[in-house]
């Protein structure tokens, strides 16, 4: 195995390297985990978790190979905000629902009303 050494003139190339490479683990793992929330099947019957994981995953293996940083940071921007609305999105329907049962709750024990 070798070592890297990191000169003065190499530490900005290998640190914009590594911190990508970091961000985009960061936002596969995310995608990941909020897609453990889609449990439900879409109209083919197959489970949107594992068909949002077989996406990402695709996404991530067509960009693996890309160099360009701006093209990097685009994607990365990107993907961030993609997950981040996705999770705004279900959280407010998730509350919304919670709500409804409340109130469906409080009203069944409130009694029928004459």
């Amino acid at each position: 195995m070798t070592s890297r050494i990191i000169t003065p003139n190499n530490a900005s190339r290998y640190f914009k390297q590594n911190t990508t490479r970091a961000e985009a683990l960061a936002l596969y793992r995310d995608i990941l985990r909020t897609s453990k929330a889609f449990h439900w099947c879409d109209e083919k019957g197959e489970p949107w978790n594992k068909r949002l994981r077989a996406e990402a995953r695709k996404e991530f293996e067509a960009s693996k190979e890309e160099k360009d940083p701006l093209i990097l940071a685009r994607l990365l921007v990107t993907g961030r905000q993609a997950v981040m609305e996705i999770q705004r999105r279900f959280n407010d329907v998730d509350r919304k629902c919670w709500e409804r049962i409340q109130r469906d709750s409080n009203n069944r024990d409130l009694g029928p009303r004459r």
